[in-house]
Formats: structure tokens, sequence, C-alpha cells
């Protein structure tokens, strides 16, 4: 009688061939053919090559009709992420088990699981080599394991091609690191390090190893190009920007370094500017100055300001020779006669106002801010003297402030105050006495001043003037930083017709706010010129009487002329009056004091001097 075909599950029909087969236990066999003729895998991490050997399975014995339970266990060691390493981890039991059932879909849905599991350990192991030094020999470890486990599946093979390109992004860093280390960047067409950092990237993008030695090359060229800046070779210094900037095109690091150089630049080149300028200032000092302007043109960039202001002034020195910084001269008259003492004073900048801290300073001093004059000009070496004012007006008949008001402002030895009195004008002297030719002129107004100014230019056919404040502090100045014309807060022996503690009145009168110590023997005006120059080769800036400008008055510096020019507003009759006098207090003598008063204003303190255009 035939009996009902029933099909045997694949765990029974391998159990049924074991049967048949006898005494051949596969897992007894030992490890696999292909594993054991493999040679060991070799990579290259830092410096060291590292041995990596092909993985052998644990010998695995599974009795026949066991092979059930072993499933069960191989699929518990996966659950536990027990991939391999010991003998009854998941890889171990299912390559065993899939070598014996290659067809039971159950072992091979297990084994595939377990594949992807370990190609996905090997990933996590790759991406974790730039921060794990153990990362790329783990992946390694993965790929034999891989390798045994399922050798021609697509996925192996793929993750195996993978960390061969990581085997190859670690060999180009190294060998790029080399090149970094010997200078061998790999700027422009040249090979070096540069190449091979980009080709470890394109190996294994995200590469954090050839990131970072990409950005150790660009460093490399902003540093050779701020070694030639410190040169001075701010074109070879460019040309190793200009390699770098393509590097990392998305950074800021190329662009702050070329802000860096280029301050650097235009410092070095301000620096020759004002050499070359102060050299000008010198008799001999063109040729000097013609070999600075060449230094200044082989650094500055096109078009510098820096450059062709310097350019300028040597063609203005070399072809308009009539005058020169710190020459005496003297314009002719149409009577014959000749005009005030002339001094050219040397143009250049300087930074007007009250310094920070400055005792004594004022709100209207402020802020301090820089000047600069395009031109030098020509101020008188002294105050404007009575003789000189005297022409004048025996020349023109010109009837002064004073004269038409009838009194002014004198002082009284008596009182030891200034007080008003009749009949004194131009022609008198601080107290009232008629004044000597030589002593400057007082008495006299703002509009006074501008009517003498007027009428020399007329008479010489140049253009005289009241100065600006910014020439009258540039001036007082004279090149000096301090408050005080001086270094020391006591002016020096015969500085200036100044107040001073050891001044004696005629009826010994003394001062009660003066420079302690200080005495020049004047109490009153002094004759022009009593006293030494300044730098610039002008007296009594600082002391003697007190002087006009032509500015008009503002309560500070916000908006001033940065050129030095007259601040004016048409129709003002408020002034400015600069300089200290023999009766100003010591903070009225300092370089940045200014005081205002109408325009109508005259007294026995009060003086001017011209300046002149060049």
């Amino acid at each position: 009688m035939a009996h009902p075909r029933s099909t045997p599950s694949p765990i029974a029909a391998l159990v049924l061939a074991l049967l048949l087969a006898g005494c051949g236990d596969k897992g007894a066999q030992g490890p696999a053919p292909e594993a054991a003729g493999r040679d060991p895998t070799v990579t290259i991490s830092g410096d060291e090559a590292v041995v990596v050997p092909a993985w052998q399975p644990a010998p695995v014995q599974i009795a026949v009709g066991d092979e059930p339970k072993v499933l069960a266990e191989a699929i518990a060691a996966l659950d536990a992420g027990k991939l391999f390493g010991g003998d009854r981890d998941a890889m171990p039991l299912l390559i065993e088990l899939h070598a014996r059932l290659p067809d039971d879909p159950e072992v091979s849905r297990v084994h595939a699981r377990a594949v992807a599991m370990l190609l996905a350990e090997g990933d996590a192991a790759l991406a974790a080599m730039d921060t794990d030094p153990n990362g790329l020999r783990h992946a390694h470890e993965v790929g034999e394991v891989a390798r045994t486990a399922a050798a021609d599946a697509p996925t192996v093979r793929a993750y195996l091609s993978r960390v061969d390109a990581a085997d190859a992004s670690v060999q180009l860093d190294h060998r790029g690191e080399r090149e970094l280390q010997a200078d061998r960047l790999g700027e422009g067409d040249t090979r070096g390090a540069l190449q091979y950092f980009r080709e470890a990237l394109v190996k294994r993008p995200g590469d954090a190893r050839a990131a970072q030695g990409i950005a150790a090359v660009e460093s490399a060229l902003i540093r050779r190009a701020e070694t030639a800046a410190a040169t001075s070779d701010f074109a070879q210094a460019e040309t190793w920007l200009q390699h770098a900037a393509p590097i990392r095109p998305g950074m800021s690091t190329v662009a702050d370094a070329r802000l860096r150089i280029g301050a650097l630049r235009t410092e070095r080149v301000n620096t020759l500017r004002d050499q070359g300028l102060a050299l000008l200032m010198r008799d001999g000092g063109l040729p000097q100055a013609r070999r600075i302007l060449s230094d200044v043109l082989r650094i500055a960039p096109p078009a510098d300001p820096a450059a062709t202001e310097l350019r300028e002034r040597i063609d203005l020195v070399a072809h308009y020779g009539l005058f020169r910084p710190g020459q005496a001269f003297t314009d002719a008259l149409r009577s014959g006669a000749r005009g005030p003492q002339m001094i050219v004073v040397p143009h250049g900048g300087f930074r007007m106002g009250a310094r920070d801290g400055e005792t004594d300073a004022l709100p209207n001093e402020r802020p301090l801010h820089y000047v600069r004059f395009d031109r030098g000009f020509a101020m008188a070496r002294t105050e404007t003297t009575v003789g000189e004012f005297r022409r004048f007006v025996d020349a023109t008949g010109y009837r002064s402030r004073a004269v038409r008001r009838g009194h002014s402002i004198v002082y009284d030895e008596r009182s030891g105050n200034l007080v008003r009195r009749s009949g004194v004008d131009w022609r008198h002297d601080y107290n009232g006495a008629i004044a000597r030719d030589d002593m400057p002129v007082l008495h006299v107004s703002a509009r006074d001043a501008e009517a003498y100014a007027h009428w020399l230019s007329q008479q010489t056919g140049e253009r005289y003037a009241l100065p600006s404040e910014a020439q009258f502090e540039y001036a007082v100045r004279a090149g000096s930083e301090g408050s005080l014309p001086w270094r020391s807060r006591i002016p020096p022996r015969s500085a200036g017709n100044v107040t001073g503690s050891l001044d004696r009145s005629p009826t010994g009168r003394t001062w009660r706010n003066a420079f302690q110590g200080y005495g020049d023997g004047w109490w009153g005006p002094a004759p022009v010129a009593s006293f030494a120059p300044n730098a610039f080769s002008l007296h009594d800036l600082a002391g003697n009487v007190s002087e006009w400008v032509a500015d008009c008055w503002h309560e500070g510096y916000r908006r001033a002329p940065a050129d030095g020019q007259p601040w004016v507003n048409p129709g003002c009759r408020t002034r400015v009056i600069r300089g200290g006098s023999w009766a100003s207090a010591p903070a009225q003598v300092r370089a940045a004091w200014r005081l205002s008063t109408d325009g109508d204003t005259t007294n026995a303190r009060l003086g001017f001097r011209l300046v002149r255009e060049l």
C-alpha cells in the first residue's frame, strides 16, 4: 500500500543527509580553506604599519540534530551584539550553519542579518577613524570576518572597497604631512602636500586629517606672505596670498591676512612718507627724500595717496625753489619798503586740541582731532609791531576801533586791574603810555588786524591774512605733543614772557596765579623777539601778547575743518583769541587754550600776527 509523501523541513533533510554521510561532521573540519590560505592584511595608520591577520573562525561543534538549537543560540548572540571574537559568537555559528544548510531560508536570513550588522559595525569604525586610533584596524578586522562569511556578496565587496579607500587616504595623509614638514606645499603647478591631502579627501570624503592638512597648507602660505611683508616685499606677499586664496574659498583666513598685511603696508608707506617729508625740511635733504620716494613707490600700491603726497612735495621743493621750510623772507611793498619778516612753516599734520587727561582742559578744546596741511605756509616771525601798524595807518589814514571809540582797556598799576581808559589806541602801551615801535601793537580789534592784512596783500600782491586756529596751534606746538609748548611743567629759563612767581611789577606786585619758580624780568609786554624762537623759528607764540585768529567761535571742534583752513561763519561777531600773554594764568599758556570774545574787543593783552600763502 502506498503511503502519502511528506516533504521534510530543510533542517530534517540536512539531518537525514548527515546521517547518510556517516561520520562527516563539518563542524569539526576547522577553518574554511579560503581563510586558511589568505595572507595577512597590511594597512598604514599614522607612522607605523599595522598588520591585521586573516580571520579564522573558531571551530564549532554542532551535534547532529542540534542545528535548530544552534541557530537560536546564534540569533541570541546577534541580539546581544556578539558578532565575532568568541567561539560561540554569531558569525562562527552562522558560518558553520550556512555551510551545512545553504538552502535553508531561516539560516540564510539570519546569516544575511549578521553580515549586515557586521558591515554596519565596520562602517562605524571607518567613520570614527579620525578620532579613534584603532578605528581603521577594527574596520580591517571586520573586513576579514566579512570576507570569510560572504566573500562574494556585493555588499561585502563594496565594504572592502571602502576599507581600501580608507587605507589609501591614510597613506596619502601621511605623505602629505611629510611634504608639509619639508615645506613642499604644492602651490601653483608644483606637486606637494596640497595635492596629497586633496587626493585623500577624494578617497575618503570627510577625512578630517586631510582637511586639517589643507588648512595647514593655507596657513603655511599665509606665513610665507607675512614673512615677505615683514621685509617690505609686498609683491611677493601678494603672490603667496593668491596661491592661498583658492585653497579654502569659503573661509575668511586669507582675507583677514590680506587686511593685516595691507595695514602693515599702509603703515610702512606712511612712515616712509613722513620720513621723506621730514628730510625735505632740512638743508640738502632733497636727494635723501628722493631715495625715500623710490622705496615708497616700490612697496606702495598703485595710486597710493601717501606716495602721491611725497612725490608732489618733492616736486614742489625741486621746482619751487624760492622757499624752503624754515626760510625767513620779506616781501617788497609798492613804496619800496619791506613787509614783515615771514618764516616758512613746513606742511604736515598734527593732533589739534586738548589731550586726554590734560590738566585745566576745557570742553571747547575737544574733541582731539587730526589736522593736516597739504601745503606749507608762512607766518610772521613776531607779533605785528607798533611801527609796522603805523606804516599802514600813515599810508591809508585808517582809523582803528579804539581811535573811533575813544578808549581801550589798560593795566592800572595802582589797582592791579585792567581798567577802561580814554584816549588809548594802537599807539599806546599796556598801561596807556606811548609805545615804542618795536613793541607788539595792542588795542586793536580783529577787524583792525584784517584791515592791515588787506593793505599788506594789496602792497605785495600776495595773500596775507590772520592765521587760522589750526595754523596757530600747529605753530605753537612746532612738533611737540605736550599740553605746554615746553617739555616741563615749569617753563625753561627765558622761555618767554609769561606770568612767573618771580616777576615783580614796578611797585612790587606779584602774580597770584603764575608759574612757580619762574621769572622773565617783564611786567607787561616785551619788545618783539626778546625771547628765543621755537622749533619753527617763531617768537612769542606762547606769551608776550595773546593774538587774534581768523576763526569764528565754535563750542568745540566737531565738524571742524581737517585741512587747517579757518572755520568761518559769514557775519559772525564772536571771534577766537589764541596764545598766552604777559598776564595770562598758566592754564591759558597751554597750546590748546582758546578764548571767545567780541571781534571789536581791544585791550592791553591782545595783538596779532599774519600768515601768508606760499
